[in-house]
């Protein structure tokens, strides 16, 4: 497991109070949720533009979120295929008292690039494709 966050710091949010299941830890799915948007945010910067998301794989919990941490959500893009995508996302909690950072969850997400009927369609090419 890595000392520290890996990738690119694509989204940030505080945990709340409505975001909790029975047992007052924050929500799984709440946090899946989350994931989702940072990881969508990288996807969409290289797609240059709508993406789906249609897997997650490997999601791994390793300690629970509470009411009041600092969610910060690292990602970066491990694969490209002609539409698809692959971006591995990283959950790190900064918690108070004390500044505590650890990481809290893993998973990687597929994306592909869509048009605007939802349609695939082919990933543009990057600066170093052009070459």
């Amino acid at each position: 497991m890595n000392a520290t966050p890996q990738g690119t710091l694509a989204l940030q949010t505080i945990a709340m109070p409505a975001d909790t299941n029975a047992n007052g830890d924050i929500f799984g799915g709440w946090l899946m949720g989350q994931m989702d948007l940072g990881a969508s945010v990288l996807a969409r910067q290289r797609a240059q533009g709508r993406v789906a998301t249609v897997a997650v794989d490997a999601m791994t919990f390793y300690k629970s979120v509470l009411v009041g941490d600092l969610v910060s959500l690292w990602g970066r893009l491990v694969e490209t295929g002609t539409t698809s995508m692959k971006i591995e996302v990283e959950v790190w909690v900064t918690r108070q008292p004390g500044n505590q950072l650890f990481r809290v969850t893993s998973a990687r997400f597929v994306f592909v690039a869509v048009d605007m009927n939802g349609q695939k369609r082919s990933l543009p090419a990057t600066g170093s494709e052009r070459a």
